[in-house]
């Protein structure tokens, strides 16, 4: 595998998350400077905070169901890319998302 093909990709993704920052940043100055009401700025951002912890729980349980579905398939012994391997880390990423909305909903 070439790590150098890594490079650009990388380079592309740390762009698009600067510009996102950036923006979020501006819109939430324009925000608080157009003079809205203090609770209803106090709000989008409790909201916001919440979406961010949110994603990261996503993230993490989706992360520990993929790792669950690559060690079933080095405990199986499978070697070549199958329709039964991609199926394993497709029910692996689903079950995650599944495991988040439960917790998600007691959260919240």
């Amino acid at each position: 595998m070439n790590f150098g093909d890594f490079i650009p990709i990388s380079l592309f993704i740390c762009i698009a998350y600067a510009i996102k920052v950036c923006v979020d940043a501006r819109v939430r100055h324009r925000m608080i400077g157009a003079g809205g009401s203090e609770e209803l700025v106090n709000s989008i951002m409790r909201d916001e905070e919440q979406r961010r912890r949110h994603a990261s729980l996503r993230w993490g349980i989706v992360l520990l169901a993929v790792g669950a579905g690559f060690g079933l398939i080095q405990w199986f012994g499978w070697q070549e890319v199958t329709p039964g391997m991609v199926a394993v880390l497709a029910g692996a990423t689903g079950l995650g998302n599944l495991v988040f909305f439960v917790i998600a909903r007691r959260l919240g």
